[in-house]
């Protein structure tokens, strides 16, 4: 496996490295402290890129943009001091399959990376917190096991949806919301049936579902509260 660090502090570099090491043996780190060492470090056999947004010759996320253009199909993971939610929408707006804020521990890093290079997603639980106690309050047992949003609150927490997922998470909801399978959804939108999946787990995990069928549940739900 081979990951690339791109943060401008030795100290963090180190500490992520040595905390990576523990996914597997014999890790290969590509490691850059400032935007040209990642430009020129990065390439199509990286496994997974974790990168911080304010290092030298960063504006804004532009470097995100770049490595996104240059290397689409490697795995970014954002790892900044930022705790904005704004700013963490848009860089998983870009793209970017995980937001990992400084502050939070070695292991929730650990698991986050686990995530993403099982093909998930990883969205930081402060983005959620936006979220009232009604999206979870409004989670109802249905026949089967499965849940849905609960008449009362679902209105409310549509609007509190949209300020966590991306304006594309949001359309595929939608799509997702009338049955359509990921390949409809991806054709309809225009993107590949492995972006919609990607979407999908950052929907599940908003939605607080363990799959697609109660995400379907759910979002039926959400669509018929919102036309009530």
């Amino acid at each position: 496996m081979k990951i690339l660090i791109a943060d401008d502090h030795r100290l963090v570099i180190e500490a992520v490295k040595a905390k990576l090491s523990e996914l597997e043996p014999g890790i290969e780190f590509v490691l850059a402290m400032s935007v040209d060492e990642l430009l020129a470090g990065a390439n199509d056999d990286l496994d997974l890129a974790l990168i911080d947004l304010n290092m030298p010759g960063a504006d804004g996320q532009a470097h995100i943009d770049e490595i996104r253009r240059r290397h689409p199909a490697v795995p970014v993971i954002v790892l900044s001091g930022y705790e904005d939610p704004a700013i963490m929408r848009s860089a998983l707006e870009r793209g970017v399959l995980g937001f990992i804020p400084k502050a939070y521990s070695p292991e929730v890093m650990l698991s986050a990376v686990r995530l993403v290079l099982a093909g998930g997603v990883y969205v930081p639980p402060m983005m959620l917190t936006a979220l009232p106690p009604g999206i979870v309050a409004g989670v109802a047992p249905k026949a089967g096991g499965a849940e849905a949003l609960t008449r009362g609150g679902a209105g409310q927490t549509l609007e509190h949806l949209r300020s966590v997922l991306t304006e594309r998470q949001v359309e595929v909801l939608q799509l997702l919301s009338q049955g359509k399978p990921n390949k409809l959804i991806g054709r309809s939108l225009g993107i590949s049936e492995g972006t919609v999946k990607i979407h999908l787990a950052a929907i599940f995990r908003a939605l607080n579902v363990r799959n697609r069928t109660e995400a379907v549940v759910a979002a039926q739900a959400l669509t018929e509260a919102q036309q009530a």
